[in-house]
Formats: structure tokens, sequence, C-alpha cells
């Protein structure tokens, strides 16, 4: 029996097909991670985010990470109301800066240690220089593929 690896000149299948099915199974192998302190993986991030980038308005923010107003209004509201997260008054009465609390430090450092132990699972199970490969080879298509991205939005 042939276990080699099939070579062939043209892909098979759907491309944003596979992508998407291997990104779910890359996200549950986080999101059972993160799940063991309480938090979904897009809440980590933000949580990250607006510890790097705050105190920030609500619209930087959203503008900084690619995410719609709206979107971003209903993910951080678990976030504030869970404490870990404060949006007070910005430098005019219409303004509001998004923050992030000692306690969201706590937990943004809580769950940094289960992400650390996520990527070092992801490393462990497909092993390191796939994963070096990976990340070479999703950076290059990104770079390939952001002026097709550009174009398709309209902003050129």
């Amino acid at each position: 029996m042939n276990t080699s690896p099939v070579t062939v000149d043209r892909p098979q299948g759907c491309t944003n097909l596979k992508l998407r099915q291997f990104m779910r199974r890359v996200a549950q192998h986080y999101d059972a991670e993160m799940s063991k302190v309480g938090l979904k993986t897009t809440q980590y991030s933000l949580l990250s985010y607006i510890e790097k980038l705050g105190p920030i308005r609500p619209v930087d923010l959203a503008a900084s990470i690619k995410m719609e107003a709206s979107t971003l209004t209903r993910n951080l509201k678990p976030l504030v109301d869970a404490g870990w997260v404060t949006v007070s008054a910005g430098v005019d009465a219409r303004s509001r800066l998004v923050t992030v609390s000692d306690a969201g430090r706590v937990k943004r450092n809580e769950a940094k240690r289960r992400w650390r132990a996520a990527q070092e699972g992801i490393n462990r199970i497909l092993g390191p220089g796939k994963v070096a490969a990976l990340h070479a080879l999703i950076d290059s298509s990104m770079d390939m593929l952001a002026p097709v991205a550009t174009k398709a939005s309209g902003d050129e």
C-alpha cells in the first residue's frame, strides 16, 4: 500500500472550503484551551488588542482590528459585563474610551498561558517545521492577495 502523498499539477477541490475546514479545526483546538479560563478566542484577542492599544476610542479599535463597529460593540459587551473592560467618557461628551481593567489584565495573563499551550499543542501535533512552512505560505499568500482584496473592496 502506497502511503506517500499524491502530487498533482492542479489543486483538487475548493480552496475556500479547505481553508475554512482547516481554520475550524485550528479554532476548535484553541477554543478548547481558552475555555479552561472561561474565554472565547475572540474575547482573548480583543482583550489583547485593547491592552496593547488602549485607552482607545471604539471606532479606532474597530479600524485597527478591521472589524465592523457594530460587531465590536457586540463583542465588547460580555467583556464589559464581566468587568474585564471599561468604557468611559473620552475627551468630549460624545466620545468614549475602551480600556482593559485590572481584572481584565489578570484574566488576559491567565488566558495567555492557555494560548501558549494551544500553540505548543499545534506545534507538537503538526510539527514545528510544518507550522513554520504554513506560516510562511500564509504570509506570502496574504501579500499576493492584498492587491486583489483592495480592488474587491473598492479602496483604491
